[in-house]
């Protein structure tokens, strides 16, 4: 998959098959969306591309509203659209000077002369253009005049994706990290770099990576114990996570650690990547440090259990 950074970097191409959204997640519901694109993409002879924007356009919009959690980072987004075949991916940056382009701007300056496009295939409540003026019947209107096809998504497929975003969201702010997975179609996961801690975990046996996630945007799920799986140096090892403050030692601020099983590297400064299979329990403050290992001692055992 070749990865542009700016809308202005991407060369037209014969035969382009696009479709434009934010894709967070790239679960279940946006996977029947690539497959309709690579199907269509196939019969002509042609090449998928997706357009999406980021920063988000809320980002941008509303710099005040720190609430928006996005599921992946755009790294992770980029990631899994290449395992599932997208050809190519144009990640333009979002600016006010982008959304103030009329419809037809929009569509003549970025569909055809940017990008090529001979089919779009879009949803029926798909905005874009000044004041969100453009949709779909813009869209239908426009595409003999510059001969591309408009290939609409059903509005089921839309409601699917709409609401398997926002369950996927929920479920990981509730810990329902089961509920989560099923609607993504693989384990959530967040990747960061391993930083220095301050060591108190190995003094209990149970030495720990803090994992640095630079993306405020990244949503994390509530805080506790998981069964997690951590991919280092193209390994895969069985571990404990942790999120939250440390509350048996007054910890001021949240982490995200995890206690990799039968590992002894040294990883600092290296990028990890942890998925997350279960909620073993919440956060809890212990009244001493030994009260915190045989909790962690009854942790290990349970996570083993259920990662088998």
């Amino acid at each position: 998959m070749k990865i542009y950074h700016h809308i202005d970097e991407f060369k037209p191409i014969k035969n382009a098959v696009v479709t434009i959204g934010t894709f967070d997640g790239v679960h279940l519901g946006h996977r029947k969306i690539l497959s309709k694109i690579k199907e269509l993409a196939d019969a002509i002879n042609g090449k998928t591309v997706i357009l999406t924007f980021f920063p988000h356009p809320r980002m941008i919009l509303h710099p005040e509203d720190q609430s928006i959690k996005m599921i992946n980072t755009i790294n992770e987004k980029a990631a899994l659209l290449e395992q599932l075949g997208v050809d190519h991916l144009i990640i333009t940056p979002f600016s006010r000077d982008f959304s103030n382009q009329t419809a037809e701007e929009y569509i003549q300056k970025v569909l055809v002369d940017q990008i090529g496009t001979k089919k779009i295939v879009i949803g029926y409540d798909h905005r874009f253009g000044k004041d969100r003026q453009g949709g779909l019947a813009e869209l239908q209107h426009f595409g003999p005049v510059y001969g591309f096809e408009v290939v609409e998504i059903p509005e089921q497929d839309i409601h699917d994706v709409a609401v398997s975003s926002t369950r996927i969201r929920k479920a990981l702010l509730n810990a329902e990290i089961d509920l989560a997975n099923e609607f993504l179609g693989y384990p959530f996961f967040v990747t960061g770099k391993v930083t220095r801690g301050d060591q108190i975990g190995r003094t209990m046996g149970y030495p720990t990576a803090n994992i640095l996630i630079e993306e405020t945007y990244k949503l994390i799920p509530a805080d506790g114990i998981f069964s997690v799986k951590v991919q280092v140096n193209g390994q895969e090892y069985k571990g404990m996570g942790y999120i939250g403050h440390r509350p048996t030692i007054s910890g001021m601020t949240r982490n995200i650690e995890v206690n990799i099983f039968d590992f002894n590297q040294d990883i600092y400064t290296q990028d990890i990547r942890m998925e997350f299979f279960h909620f073993v329990r919440g956060d809890i403050k212990f009244e001493s440090l030994e009260q915190l290992k045989q909790q962690l001692d009854k942790d290990k055992t349970d996570v083993m259990g259920l990662l088998g």
